[in-house]
This record gives structure tokens, sequence and C-alpha cells, in this order.
């Protein structure tokens, strides 16, 4: 069977696996996993959550059919790190969404996913080879770690996750076909993909179903290594553009929290995203600007890896600042 049909047959698979749990999975987290609403909430009333579970079932229910189909299998032996990570921040994500877990052990163990993600990475791959190699493994330690946490914080209203992740997975599939990630990295990216586009009927605005921290967290995660991957590959440049909307957010809403003394670790209503629904947008309209942006920062991600060189780079990357500002601006401006 070819590559590219075993490809799409995941893609697919995985959507109706991702679809099917969650049928399944309704009511039991009906009774058991409802999200109340809080200061950070969105939603007026209790919400099943914990539609992640299927999300990363089918994820990696995908990754093992594609194993399955290509002979010799694609999958590398360092994935299965990245899954066992992946399947444990998953786990914490869980227990936090039935029992929270404090901010200091919380972090803990998510750093130690994130550290079993690194030492998956390739000893010798290097993304500036002028930092000392120690340094620069702490440094993708603690942007991964940062990812994870930011693509929480991020999923606060009806299809932002999806969104975002959906534009970014695509754009990391289309790059790996152009062979800017190994192969194994484009296997996860499509099949995340998929399981994301099965989730989303169920997370349409009024949602009936959230990810929960057992999804986004572990969203987080893999989206990270396919960006440190991408990095690696000496396609810097497109690995920051890709996941620039949430990366300006979620900084920008924490620095900004951080100068004015607020406790930045507690839940808020002041991303961008955020003030944008308090200020006359609707969650569609926020979610397809989102949408919108996404799309052309996959246009400048695959201009800067087809033309690999300095100066496309940087272009690209000042179109894409210039794009996600122009999106932030105007979520703060509101409706006029």
């Amino acid at each position: 069977m070819s590559n590219n049909l075993a490809l799409g047959i995941a893609a697919v698979a995985a959507a109706a696996i991702s679809a099917g749990l969650i049928v399944m999975l309704m009511p039991l987290l009906r009774r058991h996993a409802a999200a109340l609403p809080n200061a950070r909430s969105s939603h007026r009333t209790p919400t099943p959550q914990g539609a992640g579970a299927a999300v990363i079932a089918a994820t990696l229910a995908a990754i093992a059919v594609i194993a399955g189909l290509v002979q010799p299998s694609p999958v590398a032996a360092s994935l299965w790190l990245v899954i066992a990570a992946t399947v444990f921040i998953a786990l914490v994500g869980a227990v936090d969404d039935l029992r929270t877990i404090e901010v200091a052990p919380r972090l803990l163990l998510q750093i130690c996913a994130v550290a079993v993600v690194i030492a998956s990475l390739p000893v010798e791959a290097r993304i500036v080879s002028a930092i000392p190699w120690w340094i620069e493994r702490a440094m993708l330690l603690v942007a991964c770690v940062w990812f994870v946490n930011l693509t929480n914080f991020m999923d606060g209203i009806d299809w932002m996750t999806a969104a975002e992740m959906v534009p970014v997975t695509v754009g990391l599939t289309v790059l790996g076909l152009l062979g800017a990630l190994p192969s194994d990295g484009t296997i996860v990216a499509l099949a995340l993909c998929g399981a994301l586009i099965g989730f989303m009927p169920f997370n349409r605005p009024v949602a009936r179903i959230f990810l929960g921290d057992v999804g986004s967290l572990p969203i987080g995660l893999l989206v990270a290594w396919l960006l440190v991957l991408l990095a690696l590959n000496g396609h810097l440049a497109a690995a920051l553009i890709l996941p620039l909307y949430y990366l300006a957010d979620a900084t920008l809403t924490l620095a900004q929290r951080i100068v004015r003394g607020e406790p930045f670790w507690q839940a808020h209503r002041t991303h961008f995203y955020q003030r944008a629904t308090d200020r006359g947008f609707t969650v569609l309209e926020v979610v397809g600007r989102v949408f919108a942006v996404n799309a052309g920062l996959i246009v400048l991600a695959v201009a800067s890896v087809i033309w690999p060189v300095t100066a496309v780079a940087l272009a690209t990357l000042l179109c894409a600042a210039a794009l996600v500002g122009w999106l932030l601006f105007s979520f703060v401006r509101g409706r006029t």
C-alpha cells in the first residue's frame, strides 16, 4: 500500500474513532466529569469535559494503523518514547479534570513528560550550533513546557483548540510531505488532525463537551514535539510561524499579568480572545478570525520551507507577526 493512501486511511480512521469514542463516553462524562463555570469560563452551565481522551486515543490508534499498513513501518523507535510521554501527561490531565492537582506537582509532572520527549530527540540534531548542546536542550525543555501550558490556557472557548490546532497540524502535514519533517512526525500530525476533526462537531458553539486537560495537555505536548522536529530540520522560521497566534496571545497575556502584579497562575479572562468576546465578538467570529489567520500562517510557513534562505525566513516572520498583531489589535479594539 502506498504511503499517501495509508496516511489518508489513518486520517479518516482517526476522525471516525474520535467521534465514536466521544459518543460512547458522553453519558459517563456527563455524570462524573462536568466542568462547572468559573472565573475563566465562557460557558454558563455545567458541561462535560474529557473528550480529549477520545482525541488522544484516536490519534494513537491511527498511528498504529499506519504502522500496520506500511511496510517497512515509517514509525521510528524514538516515537514510542513520545507516545509514552503523551499517555502519561494525558493521565495527569485526567486526574486534574476529576480532582484538581496543585500547581507545583502538576508542573513537575509536566516537566517529567516533556523531559522524556526531549530525550527522544536525535542527540546530534541542533537548532543553533553556536549554543552549547546542554543549554539548547534546557531551552527546548522550558519552551515545550510553556507550549503545553499555553495550549491548556488557550482552550477557553468553544472551537478555539480546533481553530488553532487543525490548521497547525495541516501545516505540519504539508511541510512533512515537502520533506521538512521525518515520516513519523508527518504521521503524528495527520493522525492528530483527523482526531481533532472528529471532535469538532461536539465542540461546536454551544459546545456539548470540552476537551479537558486530558486533551489539551497531550495535544500541546505532541505539537511541541513536532515543532521542535521542524526546527531541528533547519526550519526554525516555520516552527515559529505556525503556532504564532497561540504563542503571542498567551505570552503577551502572561507578561501583562506579571507586570501588573496579578496572580498569573490563577484562572482569568484576560486573554485577547476572551477580551474579544467581552467586547462584542461572538465565539464564531473569534474562532473564524483565528482560523483565517492560521490559514495565512500556513502559507507563510510553507514559503519559508520552499525558499530556505535567510531573507525569506525574515520576511515571512515579519509578515506573520504583522498578521497576528492585526488580529490581537482587532480583539482588543472590539466591535466598532
